[in-house]
């Protein structure tokens, strides 16, 4: 099947939207895309190749992982969520357990923002809904700030059901992180616990507020009242 889908991304493929995609995902040396590869393809039709292909054998996965091309390593994540969610409908554990391990033994190949957000909540959340969590403290204490993202996006499968204490304690974690996609992923971890229980996001902004990073900041407070975010943008 791998030759078939390489003839889709072929046919999809667009020069002219790579140039912008490879500007836009920071791929210049030094930057945290740095090497990575376009073909211009969008996400939509990326979703489409990759539910033709769901059922692409997981070695084949790991063909497409390895690679630098960015929407062949996305197009392979998008693979596993169908097949994870395929998994969890047929209750079959020892697959979910498979595509779980498979996700975390490739976190060095989970290696830009859109790649992880499309996918870690759906495979690492989903997984842990009902089990033991310091796999995800564990991540956000790692020098890859791609696994660090990975442990808070993850707690986006627990916010639905009201289960907030992760994703506070891990947003603690990651408080003073260095870099600004760490900033943002948090910020938005927390914007959508606000939007559960407001009161658990205003308990978390009364006491660290004058410590977040702006960036973490402004991201928590979209859904808010304008009253509200500005009053805390100016303390």
């Amino acid at each position: 099947m791998l030759p078939q889908l390489e003839q889709a991304l072929k046919k999809a493929e667009n020069p002219k939207k790579a140039k912008l995609l490879q500007g836009f995902f920071k791929t210049r040396k030094g930057e945290y895309g740095e090497g990575d590869i376009f073909l211009g393809i969008v996400v939509p039709e990326q979703r489409k190749i990759a539910k033709e292909f769901s059922n692409l054998h997981v070695d084949d996965l790991q063909i497409l992982l390895n690679t630098n091309i960015h929407e062949k390593r996305l197009i392979a994540l998008l693979i596993l969520v169908f097949q994870y969610k395929k998994a969890d409908k047929n209750k079959n554990e020892q697959e979910k357990e498979e595509i779980f391990n498979f996700y975390l033994k490739n976190t060095r190949n989970i290696n830009n923002w859109d790649l992880v957000d499309l996918s870690c909540h759906k495979i690492i959340g989903q997984y842990l809904l009902d089990k033991e969590r310091s796999l995800l403290y564990k991540l956000a204490k790692s020098e890859n700030f791609w696994e660090r993202r990975i442990s808070i996006i993850s707690t986006l499968a627990f916010i639905p059901l009201l289960q907030f204490e992760d994703s506070i304690k891990l947003a603690e974690i990651l408080l003073q992180d260095k870099h600004d996609l760490i900033h943002k992923a948090v910020g938005w971890v927390l914007r959508e616990v606000g939007k559960k229980d407001k009161s658990v996001l205003i308990y978390f902004l009364d006491k660290y507020h004058k410590i977040m990073p702006r960036t973490m900041l402004r991201y928590s407070l979209e859904k808010l009242d304008e009253k509200t975010r500005k009053g805390y943008m100016k303390r």
